[in-house]
């Protein structure tokens, strides 16, 4: 069973989409994703499976949350640096996003 300090090991912050792509060769559909965290953390990258409820054009200036202390992975040609936060749902994955507009780089405490 995790525990609370298993928890706070993570760093889950507040990022806006600022790019978006089809990873085309993904084994399954993905989009390839570029994120703002703000000034402490930067932009960076990730491959989100979150094609089956999003275009790519919705996902401009959206918040969304995701884990930055993660090593790096590839998927396919494509590093992920971050790991983006959804359920996963009947209709697809949904993306886990603050309820309003906060500051990039908010973390999850």
């Amino acid at each position: 069973m995790a525990t609370f300090e298993d928890f706070k090991k993570l760093d889950i912050r507040v990022g806006e989409i600022i790019k978006a792509e089809v990873l085309e060769k993904a084994k399954n559909p993905a989009y390839k994703l570029w994120i703002d965290f703000g000034e402490e953390i930067g932009i960076k990258k990730s491959s989100a499976q979150i094609t089956e409820c999003y275009k790519i054009e919705d996902l401009i200036g959206r918040q969304i949350l995701a884990v930055v202390n993660f090593p790096p992975k590839q998927i396919a040609d494509f590093i992920s640096e971050v790991l983006v936060l959804g359920t996963y749902s009947k209709q697809g994955v949904v993306l886990i996003q603050p309820e309003q507009p906060v500051e990039k780089g908010d973390k999850l405490g």
